[in-house]
Parts: structure tokens; C-alpha cells; sequence
């Protein structure tokens, strides 16, 4: 038997991709879920299988068949994988269109929608205001007029009031001062001179029987006023009462 030939394996370089060249992944998954859509009405016709395991299985099938399309994908020569995900191109200008039309369409339907349920809630908040009865009624309050007549006259005496506590405070102040200059006075000694008037009015039996000070021999010299007194009236013809003859007075 003559050796039979194997022909020889595709070197590495003529390997030939299979998988289905993509440019968008969002296509992609609205095909599959379009197809999934399909495949859910697959085991419907098949009552002898139970639907506890008829879920079991279509939820195994459509997984499979996800991971089969993904498997057998390449996104712009990626793996579904390592491919990143569509960036969706936003037309701003058709998007503000969007929402201008979209909110003139809520202002002219909403109003309508709302008017009903706001005459409704206005109605019960004046059937419940009507509900609501004056539990306490008001009186009037009437003055005392005892007591209005007392308030009025402290009122008018309240000024001459304080006027009276300002000039007693101004009074104590002043009779402060005064006496404290009386306790001066009181606390001065008395000096040599004042002294020797006092005995010479008084007499030498004076109610003190404190010695005096010792004269000095200026006031020593000096005159005592009792008898300056005498010879200043005996020089004018005038002779005290006590210093008359006794024989004078006595009638012949």
C-alpha cells in the first residue's frame, strides 16, 4: 500500500477571520433583542414539558444565544469585550427642538388637566371654613374707673415726684458738706488767745478743770479784758452795779 499524502496545514498567516465584522455595538444588541423576542415563543408548543422547566430552558437559550452573537462578533476588529461601548452622537439642535415642543405641549395640556382638581380642592376648603363655628364670643372690656383715675393722677404726679427725690438728694449732698465742715470745726483746738477770753468772760470757775496752757510773756503783759472794761467805763462817768457804795441805793 503506497503511504497516503496529508496535505499540508494552512501555515498561521493565511488563517482566514470568520467572525462578523461591526462597527456599532448598539445595532448589534438590538438585533439580538429583536431575535430573543422570536426565541421566547420557541418551547410554547410543547405542552408536555412543564413551565417551571420551560423557563429554565428559555432562560438558558437566550443567554446562550447572547454569548454565542457576542462570541462571533468583532467591533471595528475588537472583541466584544475589549470594545467600547457607542458614544451616541447628540444633535443639541434637534434635542432643544425636542424640549421646546415637548414643553409647549405640557402648557397647553396640563392646565386643562390641573383646572378640575384645583375648583375641586377650592370647593371643600369653603365647605370646611363653613363647618367652623365662633366657639368664644368676643366682649368688651370695660374700664374701672377707680382705677383709671388712680393711674391718671400717678401719672400727673410722677414728675413733681421726681422732682422732689432731686432736690432732697441735692439736700442731703449740702447737709454732707456742712456737716462735715462742723466735724472740723469740732476737731480744731482751741488756741491760746480764745483761751484766755474764755476765762476772763466766764470767770476762773470755769466748768473745765483742765490747767490752762502756760502764758507767754507777750499775753503775760497783757491787760485782761475785764478790767480794760472797767477803767473804759469808769473813764466815761459810768460805774457797774456791783461796784456802787452800798450806802448810795439806801434812802435817808
Amino acid at each position: 500500500m503506497e503511504p497516503v499524502e496529508s496535505e499540508p496545514l494552512p501555515s498561521d498567516g493565511s488563517n482566514k477571520e470568520y467572525r462578523v465584522q461591526v462597527t456599532s455595538k448598539k445595532k448589534v444588541m438590538e438585533q439580538v433583542k429583536k431575535y430573543k423576542d422570536v426565541l421566547k415563543t420557541a418551547l410554547d408548543r410543547q405542552p408536555e414539558v412543564a413551565e417551571e422547566t420551560k423557563r429554565v430552558l428559555l432562560q438558558e437559550l437566550l443567554a446562550n444565544f447572547e454569548a454565542a452573537v457576542q462570541d462571533n462578533v468583532l467591533v471595528n476588529g475588537q472583541p466584544w469585550e475589549e470594545a467600547a461601548d457607542d458614544e451616541e452622537d447628540v444633535d443639541l439642535d434637534s434635542l432643544l427642538d425636542d424640549t421646546i415642543v415637548e414643553a409647549t405641549r405640557r402648557r397647553r395640556a396640563f392646565p386643562k388637566k390641573i383646572l378640575p382638581h384645583v375648583v375641586h380642592s377650592l370647593k371643600a376648603e369653603r365647605k370646611i371654613m363653613g363647618l367652623y363655628e365662633q366657639a368664644v364670643k368676643p366682649q368688651e372690656v370695660l374700664k374701672d374707673p377707680d382705677q383709671e383715675s388712680i393711674m391718671n393722677g400717678l401719672s400727673a404726679a410722677a414728675p413733681g415726684m421726681v422732682k422732689q427725690a432731686i432736690q432732697v438728694i441735692k439736700s442731703i449732698n449740702t447737709l454732707q458738706k456742712q456737716a462735715e465742715g462742723l466735724c472740723e470745726i469740732l476737731n480744731m483746738k482751741s488756741s491760746q488767745v480764745t483761751l484766755e477770753i474764755h476765762r476772763e468772760v466766764f470767770g476762773s470757775n470755769g466748768q473745765s478743770d483742765a490747767p490752762l496752757p502756760p502764758v507767754s510773756g507777750a499775753s503775760r503783759n497783757r491787760q485782761p479784758i475785764k478790767r480794760a472794761v472797767e477803767e473804759a467805763a469808769a473813764a466815761n462817768g459810768y460805774v457797774p452795779l456791783s461796784k456802787k457804795p452800798v450806802g448810795e441805793d439806801e434812802p435817808e
